[in-house]
């Protein structure tokens, strides 16, 4: 019999494959947010394998859909950067409740995973933290070095101290591991003042 957990993890995917946006990885070709939720819940299990079945699904459903809510729709400035990263958490969160309730989880398992996908009590909710953690960490590993072709090196150094603000020490010891660059590396060092 499939599980809710196997029913929702299924129709995330569903959902994310819709991504018209495309990412190249290791020779192949992935709808940009399957490939993020992939690596979410893959990072995940691999830091913190004994995590709850809430935060293993927030990690999943971290992005759903992004693409339906543009950035462009907001005033490009810092203002409605923020008010459109709010108004996505609110987006994904709604999303995937509406999977989780039509996969058989009750209300409250419903709003914890709505709880931990807003990212709500960071720093104060382990949870949360262990999902912001995994964020970091999954942007550290595979999405800085695209940034870092972007912007000029003072917006990424302030980047990077932001990543690393937002983690728990554990988070700090995962991200000291990863294989970066020479020139990443060098640069997350002098970011951190290592």
């Amino acid at each position: 019999m499939t599980t809710p957990f196997q029913k929702a993890s299924e129709w995330i995917d569903a959902e994310n494959a819709q991504d018209p946006n495309q990412e190249s990885y290791k020779n192949s070709t992935y709808p940009k947010e399957l490939l993020y939720s992939n690596r979410m819940y893959t990072k995940l299990m691999d830091f913190y394998p004994e995590a709850s079945e809430e935060v293993q699904i927030a990690s999943k459903a971290q992005h759903i859909c992004r693409w339906k809510v543009a950035r462009e729709s907001y005033p490009m400035d810092r203002v409605g950067y923020l008010k459109w990263r709010e108004e996505l958490k609110k987006f994904h969160a709604k999303t995937t409740a509406v999977i989780l309730e039509k996969a058989g989880y009750n209300a409250e398992f419903i709003t914890r995973v709505s709880f931990l996908i807003e990212k709500k009590l960071l720093k104060k909710d382990a949870e949360t933290q262990l999902l912001e953690d995994v964020i970091c960490l999954v942007f550290l590993e595979y999405y800085l070095d695209p940034f870092v072709h972007k912007h000029d090196e003072e917006k990424l150094k302030n980047i990077i101290k932001k990543t690393w603000d937002k983690m728990s020490d554990k988070g700090h010891q995962e991200a000291l591991k990863i294989k970066y660059s020479a020139e990443n590396l060098e640069l997350i060092k002098a970011s951190l003042g290592l």
